[in-house]
């Protein structure tokens, strides 16, 4: 409905009145965790996820929320490791490639013919193919509830950061170049990506 401000507005749990439901596209563009995971039987799994972000500095922790109690959230509470892979516009038809529905003994590397890099202090692959990459332990799943209380079907899944690569051509002068590393994002539409580009950069310095 619209008020009397000329904003549409709803409460979401009586619907959105619209012809695609807004949320995705208002909290975004969003970065992608992009994740890499394994089995206690040692069956790879990598998948995106588009509700992802970084929590926390000291010490540095990730996470990324899966709708649905997936491969990704058994795999990685069952070891305590995972990784993320920056997902790039290169890699972006293997990204999509990799988040198909497939048992879960699929490997879904080489479904979307990426390359397994070992990591250095976990024991989960990398995509090697990507300019960056954090190797993770888990340090908590949390099943998330609604303000009733009431539990939800969706795993918030965070990690700290225990190595960290970067391709050393994306570092310049010692600054990782944000707009070089060609990140894409998740935005709202069903199939709407954003790419970021060194255009779009403006500097603004904190007060004080």
């Amino acid at each position: 409905m619209t008020d009397q401000k000329g904003f549409h507005f709803y409460e979401p749990r009586n619907g959105h009145g619209l012809p695609h439901d807004p949320f995705n596209a208002l909290v975004a563009p969003r970065p992608i965790g992009w994740i890499s995971s394994k089995s206690t039987a040692g069956a790879l799994n990598l998948a995106p996820y588009s509700f992802f972000n970084a929590f926390n500095y000291t010490p540095p922790i990730i996470g990324f929320a899966s709708v649905g109690y997936k491969d990704s959230v058994a795999n990685i509470q069952q070891t305590g490791e995972f990784a993320w892979n920056l997902a790039t516009e290169s890699l972006a038809e293997p990204m999509n490639e990799s988040c198909a529905a497939v048992e879960p003994d699929v490997d879904e590397f080489e479904l979307a013919g990426l390359t397994p890099a070992p990591s250095r202090v976990i024991d989960v692959a990398r995509v090697a193919e990507t300019p960056v990459s954090f190797e993770c332990r888990l340090s908590q799943v949390v099943r998330l509830t609604g303000a009733d209380g009431a539990q939800t079907d969706t795993w918030l899944v965070l990690g700290e950061v225990v190595g960290v690569h970067i391709d050393e051509q994306l570092l310049v002068d010692g600054i990782y170049d944000t707009a070089a590393g060609q990140p894409i994002m998740r935005a709202g539409g069903p199939a709407d990506y954003f790419r970021i580009g060194a255009d779009q950069r403006f500097r603004m310095r904190r007060p004080g």
